[in-house]
């Protein structure tokens, strides 16, 4: 069993861009509701379809696995829920930690988020200076929530 462990910031200011090179991400929902998501996405030229169980604080079941790109296109297109998520992802290495940062784009556009994926619930790390409020438990910041109610609706 795969254990994801994750905490989620929104990013301040753009004192991050140029310290990576950003990923395209396409992503969609076969299905998703508060017990477990399934979820198809594109990053670069790689297609995965990942199943992720309910989350327990700021950890949850996850298991990912490689598929070709072209079944992930049709998935998106025929059987995601819709809008796709579409978004830039930047890996940034910071205290011996990576962060990753995602850059929204469509109906999400404006949205910066920061997460950091941990070994335990209580590990400790030292946050970048762009990294700011926490929203790991504001579940309108989850990937899932975005489709369902895009930032574009309730950022004001």
């Amino acid at each position: 069993m795969g254990t994801e462990i994750e905490r989620k910031f929104l990013v301040t200011g753009d004192a991050w861009r140029g310290m990576a090179t950003g990923t395209e991400y396409r992503q969609g929902y076969l299905g998703s509701d508060q017990g477990r998501t399934v979820r198809v996405r594109i990053a670069g030229d790689k297609a995965f379809l990942t199943i992720k169980g309910k989350s327990s604080g700021i950890s949850r079941m996850e298991y990912e696995y490689q598929i070709p790109v072209e079944d992930a296109r049709v998935l998106l297109a025929e059987l995601c829920e819709q809008p796709i998520i579409e978004k830039k992802r930047y890996r940034i290495s910071y205290q011996g930690f990576v962060w990753e940062v995602d850059e929204f784009f469509g109906e999400n556009e404006g949205l910066l988020v920061a997460e950091i994926e941990l070994e335990e619930e209580g590990q400790e790390f030292e946050k970048p200076p762009w990294v700011g409020m926490e929203v790991s438990s504001d579940r309108r910041y989850a990937n899932a929530s975005l489709v369902k109610t895009p930032f574009s609706i309730w950022k004001h």
